[in-house]
């Protein structure tokens, strides 16, 4: 296991009072600390606000819980960990992360990334979590979800058991479903309340590749896959002080699958502070890209059949126009494929620059679950976004308002034809995406509300010991 202290809890020399509700004026400023600018030094009205909600909100100490480690932003899950993780540390939460270091997403730096600083503290447990033969079959025989025992790991629960052993925590937040195996070891070890963050409707995803499947062994072989861990999905369901569902739909799933308990819903919210609309290409010839982890089934599957499917005919009718495909763990016969005016890049340095030089991105995505983040990207980068329904699910969006909808090739093309009328006048669509991700999905309004959600779970608070 390897751990990182990143910062102190709170300066050493902090000191403060509490001049009006909700404000807590200090002598050292808190540049991270919103809430928290330079004024008077330390008298007796703090005791009173280290036992207000205020403080509570300010000060919460949060353990997540994660199948991966969230390095390098490169996928929804990676971002939507660090979005909201860092939105809290901002707000005045003290936030640790134990990760699991999978052979598939594995970080071999000996340094956190700078990106990174905003966690107290972060732990990582070496995890095999590679497919194998053997186990994917006892768990076939033995009626187990095997997507869920790949993440059960030993030595995992053994680190989170030392850390509940010597810390508390106000809230321990678990990033999907895969984290429920260590519900029991929690619940041993701490009274803090478990929060399930649902980034998706995890069989879903699974039931929607099955429907794309021709009949064969593969799909029987993946039915039943998805029916055990729809099983596992449902049973974890009420053990939870909150769910955290990431769409208003997939709370409704949930419910219907049979949760009673508290929700709160939480959309995808991206860090803004770093990403520059730029709409420079709306000036330019039209040109369409794609950009995603290609290790991420639902991507190259629906990247697939827009090429077999819905590219033949817009490259037909629009024989200049050009299609540009970057992304991740791109598979061999990807990076060789030629057709004409396609252009793939594999994985590119600066995914925003990437992005920017052309105005039309494309979503066509025929199975997964919760939302996208490369649609958020790319409405909070001003971009033309054509995407299939599934793709749009829990972002709020009209179509020909703030994004294009296609579910067909034909309506691609027809999307397409409508970005070729619109020509320059094109980039009002951009600039309405770019104000709906601002308004809906910045990272930080999502997490000021959350705050409030988390300080109703947590009943006994015990004040920071300053120094």
């Amino acid at each position: 296991m390897i751990t990182w202290r990143t910062i102190p809890s709170l300066p050493k020399n902090f000191s403060g009072s509490l001049a009006t509700p909700g404000y807590l004026f200090v002598s050292t400023p808190l540049k991270a600390y919103p809430h928290i600018v330079e004024g008077p030094v330390f008298n007796d009205t703090i005791y009173s606000f280290l036992e207000s909600r205020q403080y509570a909100e300010l000060f919460m100490k949060i353990l997540v819980l994660s199948k991966k480690f969230p390095f390098p932003l490169k996928d929804g899950e990676s971002q939507a960990i660090h979005g909201l993780c860092k939105s809290l540390h901002e707000l005045g939460c003290q936030v640790s992360l134990l990760a699991m270091n999978t052979s598939k997403h594995f970080y071999s730096e000996k340094t956190l990334p700078e990106c990174m600083d905003h966690f107290d503290e972060v732990r990582t447990v070496v995890v095999d979590n590679q497919l194998k033969v053997g186990p994917a079959l006892s768990n076939l025989v033995r009626n187990n979800s095997y997507h869920i025992s790949r993440f059960d790991n030993p030595d995992y629960r053994q680190a989170l058991r030392r850390w509940l052993k010597r810390e508390s925590f106000d809230i321990i937040q678990l990033e999907t479903v895969y984290l429920a195996p260590y519900l029991d070891t929690i619940r041993r070890h701490t009274d803090a309340p478990v929060v399930m963050r649902a980034h998706n409707v995890e069989h879903e995803i699974w039931e929607r590749r099955c429907k794309n499947l021709g009949f064969g062994p593969k799909r029987w072989y993946l039915k039943r896959l998805t029916r055990q861990l729809a099983r596992y999905e449902r049973e974890q369901l009420n053990q939870y002080d909150l769910l955290l569902p990431i769409t208003k739909r997939d709370e409704e799933r949930f419910r219907k699958l049979g949760y009673k308990g508290k929700s709160h819903v939480l959309p995808l919210g991206l860090d803004a502070d770093n990403i520059t609309p730029n709409y420079n290409s709306y000036s330019q010839q039209p040109s369409i890209h794609f950009i995603g982890s290609l290790d991420w089934t639902p991507n190259i599957e629906g990247l697939q059949w827009f090429l077999n499917k819905a590219w033949p005919g817009i490259h037909r009718e629009f024989p200049q126009l050009e299609f540009h495909i970057a992304g991740r763990n791109m598979p061999h016969a990807l990076m060789a494929l030629e057709m004409d005016q396609v252009f793939v890049h594999g994985e590119v340095e600066d995914a925003q620059a990437f992005v920017t030089q052309h105005s039309i991105s494309i979503v066509p995505l025929l199975s997964g679950s919760g939302m996208r983040a490369k649609i958020l990207e790319a409405m909070a980068l001003g971009r033309t976004v054509i995407s299939t329904s599934i793709g749009l699910e829990g972002i709020r969006a009209e179509h020909r308002h703030h994004l294009l909808i296609a579910d067909t090739p034909q309506q691609f093309v027809e999307a397409i034809r409508h970005c070729y009328r619109q020509g320059p006048d094109l980039e009002e669509l951009g600039r309405n995406a770019q104000q709906l991700f601002e308004k809906k999905y910045n990272r930080r309004r999502l997490a000021e509300k959350l705050i409030k959600s988390y300080s109703r779970l947590v009943d006994k608070r015990t004040p920071v010991a300053f120094h």
